[in-house]
């Protein structure tokens, strides 16, 4: 870090890059996205004074040619002695260069001198790594009061940049990251003095324009309950990024990130409940092996309310599952102790006993057993084809026959 500057020497990497000039361009095209403003010179001091001149390639001229015409607030240190200086006659780097150096280094402290050779290239430069901070928290002034959520995605993306970047670097991805945005002071008392949107995503990430996505479809569902002068970013969880070993040689591309991410976006612009996912329990009883849940990822996998796990994996059926399941069982009329549905039923394959939810109840203030004992039998209908049918036991001694499923 250099002051409010950024030091980088791109000299070795040029050739990663293809030439100077690709990464030239392609470093002015990031910086401007970022409203940040590129130099470039032989050395860093030079390029820090060249951009406090409004001045953007040093290669242009000779480099003492370029820095003599600056002013003396180009260089910190030569602006610490501004007022000394402009009283003997400087104006310029180029005027204080030409002063005697032994009066130079009497009268001022080193660094004067250190830093103008510096910058000429008469001494070389030695700076700190910059060091990226553990949490990431940036914040922004707007150039205008925003009035509308969806008008704040403009400076939001300069922050998502920021971020994206910092994720690079330390080679983290975001599970969630939240925009906060602070009112005006000429707000109605009612209004606070912010507000925030929290987004998730199903695996950590780094894609400045899927963060971009996620939060457009946020911010058109939000309304702002007073003008907006600031907004702050914050990475609010990130995990390690695997990242994926380069072949030298074509690789199948892989759909499933890219059907991951298309339902984030559908669950952002639709709701966190109208994205639901099959999720499979360790339950014996065919209606309570499968459950819908939310696609919100969750920190673990955990039974139902009221329901106990089982201990062991869901119970292998000796007859085949039926392709659709009827939500409620529907009950069979019998003649002669045999089941019928659509004409009498000829039993096939059978019977699969099923025992199990003794500690599962139903809801609500009339809350029942939701425990069984059936007998599954495969039965074939003149009619309707091959069925899903049990026989359940009732109070006493008395049975009764359940269609369950149909085989497509």
């Amino acid at each position: 870090m250099l002051e409010e500057a950024v030091l980088a020497e791109v000299q070795a990497s040029a050739r990663l890059f293809g030439g100077l000039e690709v990464l030239r361009q392609a470093m002015e095209d990031g910086a401007a996205e970022l409203g940040a403003r590129i130099t470039w010179a032989p050395t860093g001091l030079a390029a820090l004074a060249l951009a406090r001149a409004g001045r953007g390639d040093g290669f242009m001229h000779p480099l003492a040619r370029l820095l003599d015409a600056l002013p003396l607030s180009s260089l910190t240190q030569v602006a610490r002695h501004a007022a000394t200086l402009a009283r003997v006659g400087c104006r310029t780097l180029g005027d204080v260069r030409a002063l005697p150096r032994g009066g130079l280094g009497r009268r001022f402290d080193k660094q004067l001198l250190t830093a103008l050779d510096q910058a000429y290239g008469l001494r070389p430069e030695a700076y700190e790594w910059l060091t990226l901070p553990e949490r990431f928290c940036a914040r922004l002034e707007l150039m205008s009061r925003v009035e509308t959520a969806p008008g704040l995605l403009f400076g939001a993306h300069r922050l998502l940049l920021q971020m994206a970047a910092w994720l690079c670097a330390r080679r983290l991805g975001a599970t969630a990251f939240t925009l906060r945005w602070f009112h005006d002071a000429m707000r109605p008392k009612d209004a606070g003095t912010s507000e925030e949107i929290t987004i998730r995503t199903a695996q950590p990430m780094q894609s400045v324009a899927h963060f971009a996505r996620l939060l457009s479809e946020y911010l058109d569902r939000t309304r702002l309950l007073a003008p907006v002068g600031d907004i702050e970013l914050v990475a609010t969880e990130v995990a390690p990024v695997v990242e994926c070993s380069r072949s030298l040689l074509p690789e199948a591309t892989s759909k499933g990130a890219g059907i991951a991410l298309a339902l984030e976006r559908i669950q952002a612009r639709l709701g966190t409940g109208c994205v639901r996912r099959p999720v499979l329990r360790q339950d014996h009883r065919l209606e309570w092996m499968q459950c819908w849940e939310s696609a919100e990822p969750l920190p673990s996998q955990s039974a139902p309310s009221g329901q106990a796990p089982a201990s062991s994996s869901s119970k292998p059926y000796a007859l085949p599952l039926p392709t659709w399941l009827l939500r409620d069982p529907l009950r069979l009329p019998e003649r002669e102790h045999v089941p019928i549905y659509q004409g009498r039923l000829q039993m096939l394959l059978g019977p699969d006993r099923v025992e199990g939810g003794w500690w599962h109840r139903s809801e609500g203030a009339d809350a029942q057993p939701l425990n069984v004992q059936r007998d599954y039998w495969l039965a074939l209908s003149p009619h309707a084809g091959v069925l899903w049918i049990y026989q359940e036991r009732l109070a006493g001694e008395q049975t009764a026959w359940f269609l369950h499923g149909h085989f497509g």
